[in-house]
This record gives C-alpha cells, structure tokens and sequence, in this order.
C-alpha cells in the first residue's frame, strides 16, 4: 500500500470520517470540548471579542479544511468513502455487522478513489 493511500485511508476515511460517527453516535465530541475549554481559557486572559469569534468560527474552520483535504486527495469518491464512514460510525453501536459492511464499503471506495487519483 502507498503512503498517500495509508494516509488517506487513516486520516480521512477512519479518523474524520469513523470516529467522527462514532462519537455523535455516542453524543459527544472531544474537538469540541477542547475547543471550549481552550478558549474559555484564552478568552479569560485575553477577552477580545475577536478572540472568542476566533474560537467560535474555529470547529467550521476545521470542518471546510478536513473537507477540502478529503476532496483534493479522493476526489468525489473520497468524499463518498467519508461519507459512508461517517454513516459506519453512526450505526455501529446499535448494529454491529450492518457498520462493519457499510466501513467496509467505505474503505473499499477508499482505496479506489486514493488509487485513481495516484494515475
């Protein structure tokens, strides 16, 4: 496997994609929490309006960058395997083999679409 496929498939697919599921399946989300606590933290010793519309652009901000670094290396099909990952991460704790098919599925289009982009 190349290292741009690995990276594509670890970074994209499991972690923005999985576990970002996976953890609104749960009804949590860590990025979120640390962002808060963060800029709690910041904006108590520094309280600048613009800081603290920093901290709240800040999730949006990491979202549209996770999104276009998807894009730019799976193309439409990566961001279908994302996608599909997501769904995986939502569905697995309530059915197991359904989310084990649909994160197969998703690391199979993975896989195409890292691999067609390489050509």
């Amino acid at each position: 496997m190349s290292k741009k496929v690995h990276r594509f498939v670890v970074q994209f697919v499991i972690g923005f994609g999985f576990l970002s599921g996976l953890w609104t399946a749960i009804g949590l989300n860590p990025e979120n929490i640390l962002i808060t606590a963060l800029g709690s933290a910041v904006t108590a010793q520094y309280s600048d309006p613009a800081v603290r519309t920093f901290f709240l652009l800040l999730p949006t901000i990491i979202l549209i960058i996770s999104v276009i670094g998807a894009y730019l290396n799976g193309r439409i099909p990566g961001l279908v395997a994302v996608l599909l990952a997501y769904v995986a991460g939502l569905v697995i704790l309530f059915h197991l083999v359904a989310g084990l098919l649909v994160l197969c599925a998703a690391l199979a289009v993975a896989y195409y679409s890292a691999r067609s982009r390489r050509r």
